[in-house]
Order: C-alpha cells, then structure tokens, then sequence
C-alpha cells in the first residue's frame, strides 16, 4: 500500500466513549485520618481501556495501580464495583469552601 493513498481510520470506534473519573475522601480527625482514593479510565495507545487507581494520605503521592482490559464495559464493571465498596467505607467527595468576598 502506497503511503499517498488515503486509508480508512476507523479509530473513533475504539475509543473511550465517556470520561470515568472519580476523586473522593475520607476523613477522621479522631483517627488521624485523611486518605484519598482517585480513578479514571483512559485509552492506552493501544487501545485497550486501562482504569487506573491512585490512594493514600491527603498531601501524600501514595500507590498507584493499573488494570488493562480488551473492553471498555469490563473496566466501568470495575469502577462501578470499586465506587460502590469506597462509599460503603465512607468515601465522600471532597467538600470545597465557597468564599464570597462583599
């Protein structure tokens, strides 16, 4: 095949076809707790979804983990199935401050 010769880029078919993103916290004072749990689904360059999950002490780096799947619904199954378990164990969004100035 000739490079000038234009192929069919069927790209738009593998790709992810919404963002998956979550950050939430959980906080303890009475613990001396504060931990984050972050996630998000991308499209590797091979086009395969990888979800990848970050967690640990607020203002820390803390772990990160990937899982790679063929199929984008195997990698929502186990966002879904992770949002689930980190709102059983109290998880919450950050709460932000609104600061009005008069």
């Amino acid at each position: 095949m000739s490079l000038d010769v234009a192929a069919p880029c069927e790209d738009h078919a593998g790709m992810i076809s919404q963002p998956y993103q979550l950050y939430v916290e959980r906080t303890d004072p009475a613990k001396n707790m504060a931990r984050y749990y972050a996630m998000q689904i991308e499209q590797t360059m091979f086009g395969e979804a990888c979800l990848t999950r970050r967690w640990g002490r607020i203002g820390k780096r803390g772990q990160e983990k990937q899982h790679v799947f063929e199929r984008e619904e195997e990698a929502v199954r186990l966002f879904l199935d992770l949002v689930k378990q980190k709102r059983a164990r109290g998880y919450r969004p950050r709460a932000t401050l609104l600061y009005f100035q008069s």
